[in-house]
Parts: C-alpha cells; structure tokens; sequence
C-alpha cells in the first residue's frame, strides 16, 4: 500500500515544482493579485526616468583575477594613462612658425580646460637648462621653419617622451590630455569630450586638422551605441514581435493580448535591474532584450493553447484555467532552466558577469511572473469586454508540420541515428576551439577615434600603453645607482619586445644625464605630475612603460607578455609585475571565457539532469538531449571552423540560448505526456497529435525570438552584433531539433519510449494496469514495476 501511496505522489507532482500555483491563485483571487501586480508595476516605472548605462568596461572585469589585481594596483600606485586624451594634429606645414604658435595655442588651451589636470606637449615639456633649472622644449618665437624643425627633430630623436608625440616627417604632433577623474566623475565623460571638442574646433582649419582619441572617447562611443542599441532593441524587438503575432493569429486585439505581457515583464525587469544595480553595464543591457523576446514566446503559448481550449468548445474563462495547468508547470520548468542556465554564469569570476547572471536569473522568474499573473488576468478581461476568439492560426505556421511528421513516421530512425552521429562528431570542434579577444570588437563600428588611435600607431608607434611595476632597493625618489640599474634592466627587456623608443622610464632619460644634468634635475624639469609616473615618491617603486599598436592579436600579446614574465624572472627582477588595460582585458577574457566554457558544461548537464528530475524518468531526459545539444554543438563548430573562436559574449549567447530552446523540447514533451497519462492516446498518437497541437507555437515563437534577437546583429558594437548572429543560428537549429529531430527520437524510440512518464490506466472503479488488475500497482519507467498502459485503444 505504501509503494502505491508514493507512486501516485510521484505521478501526481508538477514538473513544474508547483510553481504554476501562482496562475491558479491568480484565477482565484483576482482582485488581490490585480492589486499586486499593479503595486508591483508602479515601483518598476518610477525606476525607469533613473534609467543609465555605466560606461567603464572595468566593472565587467572587476575582481576576474591576477590582472586585474595587478592593474588595480598599478593605478592606485602611479596611475596609468588609460584614462588620458591624445589629441592628434596634422597639417603639412606643421614647421610653418605661423602654424607653430597655432598649435602651441591649442596646447595651451588644453592646460587650462576645466576638465585637465595637466597636459604633455612638446610645448609643455620643459628640459634642463645648462644654467640650472629648466627651459621650454620648443621656445616661444622662432622665426623660421629651420628652426622649428631643428627644435621639433632634435625633440623627437633624443627626448624619450618625444618619441612617441611627434612624427617622423614632422608633419604630425600628439598633445596628451590628463583629465580630472573627480571632474569627470561628476559631469560625465561625454560632458568632458565636448568640452574639448568645443576647445579644439577654433584650430581647426584647411592647414590644420585634429582629431581626438583615447579610452574615454572608445568609452563614450561605446556608451552611446549600447543606448542607442537599448532604444532600437526594445522597440523594434516589441514591434516585430506584435507583427508576428498579428500575422500567427490575424487578429488585432489578439495580437495586443500577446504583446501585452512582455511589454510589462520588459519594465519590470528593468525597473528591477536598476533598483539592485543602479544602472546597467555593455552586459546586464542585454538582459531587457532577452525577456522580450522569451516573454514573447511565453505569451504565444499561453494564447495558444487558451485559443485552443476555447475553439474545442471549452468556456473561455475555464480555458484560460485549464491553459495554467496544462502550461503552467512547463514554463515554470522552462523558467528554472533558465534561472540555472544564467546561475551558471555566476561561477566565473568577474563582477560583470555576475551582474549579468543575476540580472538575467531575476529577469528569467519576473518574466514567468508576469505569465502566471498578468497574463490571465489580461484575457479574463478581455474575455470580459467582448473578445472573440480569432479563426485558426496563420498555415504558414503549420506549413511545416505535415513533413515533419511524415519524416518522423516514415524515416524516424535513420533521422535519430543521423541526429546522435552528428551531435557526437560535433563534439570535436567543442574540444578545438579556443578563446580570443580582440579589442576592436568592443569599439563601436567605425568608430572614429579608433581611426585617429590607429594613425597615431602608423605615425608615432601605438597609444596603448603596457606597464612593468619594479621594486626598488635604495628607496630614493630621486633614483640612486644600484635602482637605475634595476630599471635599465626592465626598459632594455620592454624596449627589445616592442622596439627602440617605445619604451620611457627613468632609464630612457641618459641623452640628457649624459650632458651632465642630474637624475634630480631630469625629474624635476618633467614637473611634479609626470614624475610621479615613474616613480613613487618614497622611491620604492618605479614604473616602466612600453607603447604597443592599438589593435594587437590577443595571442600575440599574451605571448608578449609571458616572454617578458619569463625575461624579468631570468634576470632576477624579482617582484615585478607586467600590467595594463589591454593585459587584462586579454588575459582576464582569456580566464572568463574558459570559466564560461565549463559553465556551460554544467548548466547542459544540471538542465538534462533536472528535466528528468522534473518528469522523473532519464528517459525524457535522453529525449531532451539529442535535440538541445545539437543547436548548441552546432554553432559552436560554425564558430570554430569561422575562426571566429570563444568570446566573451559567444559563451553567453551559447549559454542562454541553451535555457531557451530547451523551452520548446519542454512544451513539447509536457504535450506528449499529457496526451499520453489524461487523454489516453497511444504513443504514436500523442506525438502526432502534440506535433500538430503545439507545432505552430513553436515555430511562432521561434520566428519571435529570432526576430527579436536579430535586430542585435545590427548593433554598432560589434560583441553585440556577434551575439545576436550566435542566438539566431543556435534558434535556428533549435527548432531543426524540436520540430525534426525530437519527433524521429520518440518514434524511433520503440518501447524504449513507450512506457514514457509513468503512465496509468484509469477505469471506471479504480486505477489498473495490466500487470495489476487491482489498480495496486502503477506502471514503471526505467526498468520498473509494471507495464504499458492501456487505454483508448492502447
């Protein structure tokens, strides 16, 4: 008796986990719930006028490890020129003395911007003078162009500073401005880069044009196109999702009912993400596009099967009932699948990514929320105020449901061996591809700065600065012998990887100790500022500093890097530390995209191991796989034989999109189990009739979700881009393997399937099988107790 008991618990428990009870309650006791989810609305649109994106990429690399300690550090220490604005001048008559002052000017107007707390120019420097303190590097009122050349040329081949600000052919200067990082704290970055745009357009002319370049104008270009990606996502994404509703049911007000809910679910999840986080990052944005889409999709389904209620004869009202606790506990699975899929992400380290993984989890449960709540509600009062139930959906949805069950009867197992072979090779190119990182990808697309960035590589050697923090010895801020050494060491091993004057440091500075200036006459000349860039003041440590390219192969640099680590360690450097923004973001990606790698990993297993859980047989679970990695495998081989490789946003994309298409699979085989245990159909039957029943919603929703997703593919980000490409082609794979695949699995199954989710018969007097004619026994899966279930012609 007691084997009985738990058997029918285990039959009679939700695979939802009974969180469907919040629809149930909602149809309950719909006044109190209107009221909540309308006090619950009210505090998510008072957060929406606070609406921002924070623009430092440092937050989604915060505290990802080694680097990111080291480049803290760094900061803290000297601070870095990550932050600075290069100014690049041109004009062919640049030795012109006219043209000279012009641009000496300019520089000068740069030092007394609101937002600079000091500058380095040829025209700022100042160098030692014989008689004792210091000169101007370019005096003030040269008369011929000779003599600026002679003064800009004799700067450019012997001061270390110099090297890298002026051009070769002396037809191009850098002016380098330190912003006040208070200042711009306060103000924002955009308000400090057209302040200075408004400071340098007065110079610009046919003889002279300027660009401006650096990490804050990459930054606020960066900013600017997520903004502008958030707006064109949001309402593009809402309005293809309404046409395609429209077109699915042909109906108007049946379209508004779909489109409803994720707009409401969109504003909570905003709300939400603002009042944890205050603003979002280049990733959290991400997550308000993924709950319209995948709300979308909830709401198609939802509407669905409610039509499909109402057009079998059932009354509306009860229909929409009936919808919770047929769909109910399917996207409440579908809905914990997610919330582990974005859970998942949480283990790798970088609060970026456990911001998204928690924005994400929290957007995945209100998106089910407002299904279970909103949603009935919504067509209870519509329902109530006149709605008529369209005429049938749209054929195109259906259009391809006729193959995909000739093809699952007739050629169902060639089609599942087919399926498990190429999912198993495409395990190959999962093991192969590797991570990269490029840093153009984070850049928006032509981007101008990086145009002006990329020709002050061409011109002057690179703007992109890599760091070595030495210890010193003799703790003399004014740098005695045995330091001077230990830094000469660390510039000539910096200098040999990235060419001759591409590196400055205390020991770059001979041309001028040599004519017999004093290490603490050479440092004070460089002014208090610039000093404290190459050593602390309590002389304990110094800092080297070599420029690269801008654009640089992620594989190059971290090669780079190691041989520099490997260099300094031979020539017992001890203590020293390689750093810089462009090391971290290289190496901390590196480091994030391997976690997600594996992240991903677990969330496939933890996902196939709760579905199985949930419908309580490894057999569902086995029915689910096949079709949820293939889409999963597949683009990842696309990425690997593209070269595309491992990035940043592709494991997330990957990692997410998996959360989402099991969706189908799970609606899918929710159907085929409540065909088989309530309705009594044989096994043949339940996956045509589930086929035919859910088939259209899933491709509707599939249309939806790469509708939605695909607008990304046009952002000017090009990670964002990259990751709307990726979810449209696993969605599209997807549903290769729920509309194809996963019906050739179940009917090539056999009896292996057969006896799926612990099937009973119910009879007039009591529950029977055949095995068990008293109705003491319930059928088995997996090898138990019991055998097939017998009803309605079974």
């Amino acid at each position: 008796m007691f084997k009985r008991v738990l058997a029918r618990l285990t039959y009679d428990r939700s695979i939802g986990f009974g969180l469907e009870h919040i629809g149930l309650t909602t149809v309950r006791f719909p006044r109190l719930m209107a009221f909540l989810v309308l006090a619950f609305s009210i505090l998510c649109f008072t957060q929406i006028p606070k609406v921002n994106v924070d623009g430092d990429l440092l937050r989604v690399y915060a505290h990802s490890g080694h680097y990111y300690d080291a480049y803290e550090h760094l900061s803290e220490t000297f601070g870095t020129f990550e932050n600075d604005l290069y100014i690049l001048v041109n004009s062919p008559r640049l030795a012109d003395p006219e043209i000279i002052e012009q641009v000496r000017n300019l520089a000068f107007e740069l030092e007394l911007n609101d937002f600079a707390v000091g500058t380095m120019s040829p025209f700022t420097l100042r160098k030692p003078s014989p008689g004792g303190g210091s000169e101007p590097a370019v005096p003030e009122g040269l008369q011929t162009a000779d003599e600026v050349a002679f003064a800009l040329m004799d700067l450019q081949q012997n001061d270390p500073m110099m090297r890298n600000l002026i051009t070769p052919d002396l037809d191009g200067v850098v002016l380098i401005m330190f912003p006040n990082q208070e200042l711009v704290a306060e103000r924002g970055a955009k308000a400090m880069i057209q302040n200075l745009r408004d400071t340098i357009a007065p110079f610009q002319s046919d003889d002279i044009s300027i660009e401006i370049t650096g990490p804050p104008v990459w930054t606020t270009e960066m900013l600017n196109a997520a903004v502008d990606d958030q707006v064109k996502f949001t309402v593009y994404g809402f309005a293809l999702g309404s046409i395609i509703a429209l077109l699915a049911l042909r109906s108007i007000a049946g379209a508004l009912i779909v489109a409803a809910t994720p707009f409401l679910a969109v504003m909570w999840a905003m709300g939400m993400i603002l009042l944890f986080f205050g603003s979002f990052s280049f990733l959290t944005i991400i997550v308000t596009t993924l709950v319209l889409v995948i709300s979308f999709a909830e709401s198609m389904f939802f509407t669905f099967n409610w039509l499909a209620y109402w057009r079998d004869g059932m009354e509306p009202n009860k229909a929409v009932d009936a919808t919770i606790k047929l769909v109910g506990p399917a996207t409440a699975l579908t809905m914990l699948i997610s919330m582990v899929s974005f859970a998942s992400l949480s283990l790798t380290p970088g609060q970026g990514v456990r911001e998204f993984s928690m924005a994400g989890a929290m957007g995945s449960f209100l998106l089910f929320a407002c299904t279970m709540t909103f949603q009935p509600l919504l067509l209870k009062f519509a329902v109530r105020v006149g709605f008529k139930a369209p005429p049938k959906s749209s054929v195109v949805l259906t259009a391809p449901l006729p193959l995909s069950w000739f093809l699952a009867s007739r050629f169902g197992r060639p089609i599942a061996i087919a399926g498990i072979v190429v999912t198993g090779l495409l395990l190959i190119p999962y093991f192969l591809i590797q991570p990269r990182f490029s840093f153009e990808d984070f850049v928006a697309t032509n981007s101008t700065a990086l145009t002006a960035a990329e020709n002050i590589d061409q011109g002057v050697g690179g703007v992109a600065p890599l760091y070595v923090r030495v210890p010193l010895i003799e703790n003399n801020p004014d740098v005695g012998e045995v330091d001077f050494q230990r830094i000469k060491v660390v510039h000539d091993i910096l200098e040999k990887e990235l060419g001759e004057n591409k590196v400055i440091s205390a020991a770059s500075m001979t041309n001028y100790t040599e004519s017999g200036f004093t290490r603490a006459e050479v440092l004070d000349a460089v002014g208090p500022f610039m000093r404290q860039r190459f050593v602390t003041d309590d002389g304990s440590q110094a800092l080297v500093t070599g420029f690269m390219p801008t654009i640089i192969d992620s594989t190059v640099l971290k090669d780079l890097v190691h041989r520099v680590e490997n260099e300094l360690t031979a020539a017992g450097i001890d203590g020293a530390e390689v750093g810089g923004f462009r090391v971290l973001t290289t190496f901390a990606t590196d480091d994030i995209v391997r976690g997600l790698q594996l992240d991903l990993t677990v969330s496939v297993l933890v996902n196939l191991g709760l579905i199985g859980f949930a419908f309580q047989s490894f057999r569902v679970a086995a029915a689910s796989a096949i079709p949820n990695l293939f889409p999963i495998l597949g683009t990842e081989a696309w990425l690997w034989w593209s070269g595309s490789g491992l990035q940043l946003t592709t494991v997330i994309a990957l990692t997410i999109a998996f959360g989402i298409a099991v969706d189908d699979t799970v609606h899918f085989l929710s159907h085929y189990l409540h065909g088989r245990r309530e309705e009594g159909r044989t096994h043949e039957d339940a996956v045509k009739h589930t086929l035919l029943r859910i088939g259209g919603a899933i491709v509707a929703t599939t249309i939806i979700l790469c509708a939605g997703t695909a607008i990304i593919m046009f952002s000017e980000l090009p990670q964002v881009a990259l990751f709307g490409s990726l979810f449209v082609i696993t969605l599209a794979l997807a549903i290769l393997g729920d509309l194809f695949i996963l019906p050739a699995l179940l009917m090539a199954g056999g009896k292996f399937f057969h006896p799926l989710g612990k099937i009973r018969v119910r009879t007039a007097d009591h529950d029977a099988t055949p095995d068990d004619p008293t109705g003491d026994t319930l059928t088995g899966d997996d090898g138990m107790e019991g055998g097939v279930a017998a009803a309605k012609g079974v």
